[in-house]
């Protein structure tokens, strides 16, 4: 039995919803709608998320400070950061928390769009929505799966270059003599992660990943409007 099957009561709920949607508007659509609901109940997470990286940046300068005073010391240090965060009422975690709560969701709806159904039957302006790019047949299905890679390419650079953005204004205020953390060059580039998870699953999924993708970068967009610097880290979904 597959490790998914757990989620499968989640997955039932997910369908009769898109189905009923479907009822009115077409699959596709339904899809971006329930996508956007979920999305849209989970913004309050995204915003305390927000504000915990507001905070984080805020008290950078003491936190590098504090790893100055207590270095070769872990266990002050914790206990310091620990202070710290609580006097400030701020979280180091607070950014990883719409992640992690979005992480069943995007499981239940790659359980959804790989596991035959009635749903994949419908189609995207003649191509089926349980149709993967190998099985493409003809210019107009072609054009579909064209136009969705060149959305989700076009919405991954744009988090590339905000992430890249990040990083330079981190690398600004950065302790002088503090050594880079290894692998954070390569952090932006997983924006394109999703253009190529798009390309392993069928046509339904793709809409998905586009509309979330989408929802993400609108959302932080809106969140940071401030100017306030944003964290490095790319956020895939």
């Amino acid at each position: 039995m597959s490790v998914f099957a757990v989620l499968d009561p989640a997955v039932g709920l997910a369908h009769d919803v898109v189905a009923a949607l479907a009822l009115v508007v077409p699959t596709a659509l339904a899809i971006v709608l329930f996508t956007v609901c979920v999305r849209l109940a989970l913004h309050p997470l995204a915003r305390a998320a927000a504000r915990g990286e507001k905070s984080r940046a805020r008290l950078a300068p003491r936190v590098a400070e504090l790893n100055r005073q207590h270095k070769g010391r872990p266990e002050k240090l914790q206990a310091a950061l620990a202070e710290l965060y609580r006097e400030e009422k701020a979280s180091p975690f607070a950014g990883c928390l719409p992640m992690l709560v979005q992480i069943p969701f995007f499981s239940v709806m790659y359980r959804l769009f790989t596991t035959p159904n009635d749903l994949l039957g419908h189609t995207l302006l003649g191509a089926p929505l349980g149709l993967h790019v190998g099985q493409v047949q003809g210019a107009g299905q072609w054009a579909v799966f064209a136009v969705l890679y060149a959305g989700l390419a076009a919405v991954a650079y744009a988090g590339f270059r905000r992430a890249r953005r990040a990083q330079a204004v981190q690398a600004a205020k950065a302790v002088p003599g503090t050594p880079p953390q290894p692998g954070l060059a390569f952090l932006p580039y997983l924006s394109f992660g999703t253009v190529l998870f798009a390309a392993l699953v069928p046509l339904a999924a793709g809409v998905y990943l586009l509309t979330t993708t989408t929802w993400t970068a609108v959302e932080r967009a809106w969140l940071y409007r401030d100017g306030a610097p944003e964290p490095a880290g790319v956020a895939l979904v």
